[in-house]
């Protein structure tokens, strides 16, 4: 019987980790790993195999399904806080300019600007369309009658994780739907 997946190239075969507990390392970027990746850890004892692919790699002596999930032997424990970078900084405000709504054009915009003394930290710190931050200008969102739809903060990595739920990736592998969304309400 033909499978799609057999047919498919090693390269668009990643796995999904899971930590020990069996929970995503991170939903958004979701934790995936390369097959080799995998591959590398399943024969070092790392991970244990929860699901494969069709697709099968092979040795001269050994083959073996490409994992499709995978569960890390050792619990790691997620940090707290994130780091504060651009990829994070526009997940927290869910990609969205936090002056008008706008989910294009995005860039990043100071509460009180750098020229008034403001940090570049998480909490002067918010998504901005273009339009919005060249008419905002260096003025503090008060000066430019331009209020902020919510106040920013520094998030925790839980809080990421809840915003990235809302952003699925492009590739789902079948074998990853009860892992990613075994918390979510099911259908009547």
């Amino acid at each position: 019987m033909f499978h799609p997946d057999l047919i498919r190239h090693p390269d668009g075969c990643p796995a999904l980790v899971l930590n020990a507990d069996y929970t995503p390392l991170s939903y958004y970027p979701l934790s995936v790993w390369p097959w080799q990746t995998a591959i590398k850890a399943v024969f070092l004892d790392r991970v244990d195999i929860v699901a494969t692919y069709e697709r099968e790699v092979r040795s001269a002596n050994f083959a073996l399904k490409l994992p499709s999930v995978i569960a890390l032997k050792q619990f790691v424990r997620p940090s707290q806080f994130p780091a504060f970078t651009r990829f994070n900084l526009f997940l927290r405000d869910r990609f969205t300019c936090q002056y008008c709504g706008k989910l294009r054009d995005l860039t990043f915009d100071h509460v009180v600007p750098r020229a008034q003394g403001g940090r570049t930290t998480w909490e002067n710190v918010v998504t901005a369309c273009s339009p919005c931050n060249l008419k905002k200008g260096g003025r503090t969102p008060k000066q430019a009658a331009m209020p902020l739809h919510i106040e920013p903060i520094r998030p925790t990595n839980w809080h990421l994780q809840e915003h990235g739920r809302s952003f699925p990736p492009n590739y789902l592998h079948d074998t990853w739907h009860d892992w990613l969304y075994w918390d979510v309400e099911l259908e009547a």
